[in-house]
Formats: structure tokens, C-alpha cells, sequence
């Protein structure tokens, strides 16, 4: 299946998108892992990506489709694939259309991740990361510490990082009702949009995921 997973900040797209993309057999292409991948190896298009994030600007549209062309061209996408993160706008969409009908291959689904606002910014805002190990992350209501403000396996200081600040969540909201909402809307006009609810256990969603899907294909 080739499949594009949208949602809002804190749906648990990543979670998600690993999980579906082990139960398909099928590679997840995240822009962020392709960023990191390409800024890692030194390859052009790594060089003039790494430009623009030293420099605070988004990294523009024709860098990003290169990346994700490249990817969707190695054998193990031969398959199918799931996307997490592109295409983030409507042109990007519109790009994929494109390289996927040169190929003569279309998408199978667009899966939308829906999670009430004000659920979004309890999860993100609630998080708690430890100083001393930032793999170390808990939660105010869902996974508290032991001790208010000290972390459980190594006794650090937790911390709310200035990314999870509910004013910041707020702004990533409103950039996503801007720029993901109208790639949603783009792709229902195609009838491949399937929403499911986020909420629950992971596994509940991932469940109801693959039955969306299932009924999608």
C-alpha cells in the first residue's frame, strides 16, 4: 500500500506510522528521518537543507520533493510506503501526484489522525523531559514521576521544553490548520481520505488504523 499519514501535533503520527508501516511491510518515509539522513551524509541536497535550518527558514519545497522522490525510488518502496510528514502543503501534494503518476502508480489512502485541540495541547504541554536524559519522558497526567519534578531512573531534574509550552503548541496548531488542513481537503476531493479517531491506547488506535485501511484498499 502506499499510504500518506496526516494529523496534528501530538496524535502520535510517529508512533503510529511505525507500527502501520511494520504490520504492512512497508518502509515509513518521515522528511525529518530524511533530513537528519541526508544532512548526516553529506549529500547535496543535505548541504542546501542543512542552509536553511541553520539559518531558522523552512527548507523549501523542491528540496524536500527531491528527498522524498529519492527515497519512494529505492527498492525496498517497490512495494508501497507510508509517509509521515510529506507532503505538508498542497503543492507538495500536487508534486506527488505527479512522480507517482510518471511511475504509473497512485496512492492507496490518506489516514487523518483526528485529536480534539484542547487533547493536543494537554499532551504536548504536559510533557515533562529529564536534563540529565531526554529519552527520559514523562508525563503530568498520563505518566507522572514518582516525585513531582525528578525523574524515576536516574533522579534528574524534568523539565518542560520550550517547543512543548502551550502558547508554542498553540502556533504549531494554527500553522498546521493553515498549511495540513487544505492537503487533507485536497485529497478527500480524490476519496482517499479514512479518519480515524487518536485517542485510546496505542494499540486501539493502531487497530482501528489497519481496519480503516483494510476497508480503504
Amino acid at each position: 500500500m502506499r499510504i500518506v499519514l496526516v494529523g496534528p501535533p501530538g496524535a502520535g503520527k510517529g508512533t503510529q506510522a511505525a507500527y502501520l508501516a511494520k504490520n504492512l511491510s512497508i518502509p515509513h518515509i518521515s522528511t525529518g528521518d530524511l533530513f537528519r539522513a541526508h544532512i548526516s551524509n553529506g549529500t547535496e541536497l543535505g548541504t542546501k537543507a542543512k542552509a536553511y535550518m541553520d539559518a531558522g527558514n523552512l527548507v523549501p519545497d523542491e528540496i524536500t520533493i527531491a528527498m522524498a522522490k529519492d527515497r519512494m525510488s529505492q527498492p525496498d518502496a517497490e512495494g508501497g510506503f507510508l509517509l509521515d510528514g510529506f507532503p505538508r502543503n498542497v503543492a507538495q501534494a500536487e508534486s506527488l501526484d505527479e512522480m507517482l503518476k510518471a511511475e504509473s502508480m497512485k496512492l492507496d489512502a490518506v489516514l487523518d489522525l483526528e485529536v480534539p485541540e484542547d487533547e493536543v495541547v494537554k499532551r504536548i504541554a504536559g510533557r515533562r523531559v529529564c536534563r540529565n536524559d531526554a529519552s527520559h519522558v514523562f508525563h503530568v497526567s498520563y505518566a507522572p514521576p514518582k516525585r513531582e519534578g525528578v525523574c524515576d531512573a536516574c533522579g534528574g531534574e524534568l523539565y518542560q521544553r520550550e517547543d512543548d509550552s502551550e502558547d508554542t503548541v498553540r502556533k504549531r496548531l494554527e500553522v498546521y490548520h493553515t498549511q495540513t488542513e487544505p492537503v487533507i481537503d485536497y485529497y478527500r476531493s480524490q476519496g482517499l481520505v479514512v479518519t480515524i479517531s487518536a485517542l485510546g491506547k496505542v494499540e486501539e488506535v493502531t487497530e482501528r488504523a489497519m481496519a480503516a485501511l483494510g476497508s480503504a484498499d
